[in-house]
């Protein structure tokens, strides 16, 4: 009991606002539906940064970057809305975690070519 409620602390979340069903059916919720947009923004995301990065014609680079960047937008729209109803709960990082992700990375910097 004591090890869950431990877990239970380090996550950070809203309250759930208690729209969804208590037991769930096979017909798709608010959460789901969410929850499946924000997926696809994830996917084309990641497929747009790709296309972007090799566009060779300079309008074609322009309408993806814009594209690419419009479902950046849309993307973090639905995470908030999944965080402000409850829906998406995060991990909290232990201090000793982020001061050696911090150590780690701050010495890659000595190898950039400008200081």
């Amino acid at each position: 009991m004591q090890n869950q409620q431990q877990q239970q602390n380090k996550q950070i979340a809203n309250p759930s606002t208690g729209q969804l069903p208590k037991v769930k059916t096979p017909e798709m919720n608010d959460r789901d539906f969410i929850n499946d947009g924000l997926a696809t923004c994830k996917y084309l995301t990641d497929s747009l940064n790709i296309a972007v990065r090799e566009a060779s014609h300079e309008q074609l680079y322009k309408d993806l970057l814009q594209m690419l960047e419009e479902t950046h937008d849309s993307a973090r729209h639905l995470f908030d809305v999944m965080f402000q109803n409850g829906w998406y709960k995060l991990e909290a990082a232990e201090q000793q975690k982020i001061d050696q992700a911090y150590q780690q990375f701050s010495n890659y910097s000595t190898q950039f070519p400008y200081q």
